[in-house]
């Protein structure tokens, strides 16, 4: 298992540790129940992040496993989704008040969500537990489930526990998590650096 541990990222300059550590895996362990002071930091960090005009568009909607909110966001996967994120000891979707209730648009919202769900996992990790982000789900399906009103965007769904073992994962699914972190270099991502 120490492979999986040590995923550190081969960065172009120096980064925060805990930037360069934090991963997305697809190996939850199913029977470690939520760390939840860990996710109390974790949510804590989403609410500390910057948003414009202080809006803080947020919403969180958190499915421990083993609940019906669990089973309602894993019924909203799609695809892959569906196979691995269970064992999550928790799922938490994401949302972004997109307009206010008088229907005034918030035109940041999403990338203030964003903000927040980056926050999210990189508290998360400094506290021991393991994040995946997944953009691979049916808003439709999550707005039905929970009834939620038309002005909150599910902006994604964030599978949150206890590392699982390598060992013990199917073959596909060790070799997803053993392949080598590949990113562009940061050179490549600007398009102007006058």
């Amino acid at each position: 298992m120490s492979l999986v541990l040590d995923r550190t990222a081969p960065t172009d300059a120096p980064i925060l540790d805990v930037l360069a550590e934090r991963w997305s895996t697809r190996l939850f362990d199913a029977g470690t129940p939520i760390d939840e002071d860990a996710l109390r930091s974790a949510l804590e960090a989403a609410r500390w992040a910057p948003s414009g005009m202080n809006f803080q568009p947020w919403r969180f909607i958190v499915a421990r496993r083993g609940t019906a909110t669990h089973d309602g966001v894993v019924n909203a996967l799609m695809g892959f989704n569906q196979a691995w994120a269970p064992a999550a000891g928790a799922l938490i979707v994401v949302l972004a008040e997109t307009e206010t209730e008088d229907g005034e648009a918030r035109t940041w919202a999403l990338y203030d969500s964003g903000q927040a769900a980056a926050h999210f996992t990189v508290q998360a990790h400094a506290e021991g537990l393991a994040t995946h982000q997944m953009g691979g789900f049916v808003a439709d399906d999550l707005r039905a489930a929970f009834d939620i009103d038309a002005r909150f965007t599910p902006v994604t769904v964030i599978a949150v526990g206890a590392l699982g073992d390598i060992d013990a994962a199917e073959e596909g699914l060790r070799q997803r998590e053993l392949a080598p972190r590949e990113r562009r270099t940061a050179a490549e991502s600007l398009l102007v650096d006058d």
